[in-house]
């Protein structure tokens, strides 16, 4: 019979308390060094979205807090009666079937010119491309306010040099629209980069291997290039929904709030702003902030259920 070792048995208790201890230790720091992020999303985050539902069952009005009384669903068949809802919820909608798709194929389009491996100063392109996105949106709003101008802006006359008549682009129904694509064109460049980084990370002998068997640019394209970075146009896609629910400053500012011209930049938002702060119907504005926040849950949910017939991951089953 084997005889036992006293001195393995201790070290055997001593190291799991050791261990154990060290793991207390560093989930304690760990916790310490998060707390701001938590207590900041608690305060700045989960509570006022926690009261915002509260408010939304109520006729809570800024100017009279003390006739606040709970009102059920009046709010939200309120919404549905009301025409300048809908109206706001369509503009919004038919905006991002119009924007996030361009925007996504001209990210992607700048992320393969960026990459190309016989462009010359490829690193100077990927600094000039990003470094608008880091001027604040407001700035960028008034800059291009005054390129888009129709009298004096810099676009109307460089197409007059061409012979063409610009239009105004800001107070027209059909070209507003353009305009604040215009707008969000700016800013592209940190998608620019999150698309870069999953074209960097093809396999080069994929490419290789398609060059052998004769597939041409198109082709290695359509089958390699977009199904390996099918994740991150994923990604982009589901930040673009969200950024939409959003969308408030451009519009706002080229407009100050007014919606012109004739409501066709009265998006959700900006409606939900007037409700709020002009009419001061927080109760109201509550329950249409909770309209949105439930139809990007919705909309992100059957994007994410979409995800399995189309985004390719090469790690995993899906």
């Amino acid at each position: 019979m084997a005889a036992i070792n006293p001195q393995s048995t201790v070290l055997s208790n001593v190291v799991p308390k050791k261990s154990s201890m060290l793991a207390r230790r560093e989930s304690g720091w760990g916790l310490v060094f998060i707390a701001p992020w938590i207590i900041g999303f608690l305060l700045f985050t989960l509570i006022p979205m926690a009261a915002s539902l509260v408010l939304s069952f109520t006729n809570y009005e800024l100017l009279n807090p003390e006739e606040m009384s709970f009102i059920g669903l009046s709010n939200y068949a309120r919404m549905a009666r009301d025409p300048m809802v809908g109206h706001s919820l369509w503009i919004t909608v038919k905006f991002g079937l119009l924007a996030v798709p361009i925007t996504i194929a001209l990210t992607l389009g700048i992320a393969l010119l960026v990459n190309h491996p016989r462009l010359f100063g490829k690193r100077i392109f990927r600094t000039l491309f990003y470094m608008p996105s880091i001027i604040p949106v407001v700035a960028v709003t008034l800059i291009w306010g005054g390129v888009l101008n129709g009298q004096s802006g810099w676009l109307n006359r460089m197409l007059e040099v061409v012979g063409i008549n610009g239009p105004n682009w800001i107070l027209s129904e059909t070209w507003v629209y353009p305009a604040l694509m215009f707008m969000g064109f700016w800013g592209i460049g940190g998608g620019m980069l999150i698309m870069l980084a999953g074209l960097q990370g093809v396999p080069t002998e994929l490419y290789d291997a398609a060059k052998v068997d004769g597939a041409g640019p198109l082709r290695r394209f359509w089958n390699i290039t977009l199904p390996m970075i099918s994740p991150v146009i994923f990604y982009i896609l589901v930040t673009s929904l969200i950024g939409l629910s959003q969308y408030f400053t451009q519009p706002y500012v080229m407009t100050n709030g007014t919606g012109d011209p004739n409501n066709a930049t009265m998006f959700f938002n900006i409606n939900l702003y007037k409700e709020a702060f002009r009419f001061q119907e927080m109760g109201y504005a509550s329950a249409q902030g909770w309209l949105m926040f439930s139809i990007v849950i919705v909309t992100t949910i059957v994007l994410f259920w979409s995800a399995r017939y189309w985004v390719y991951y090469a790690g995993g089953d899906e």
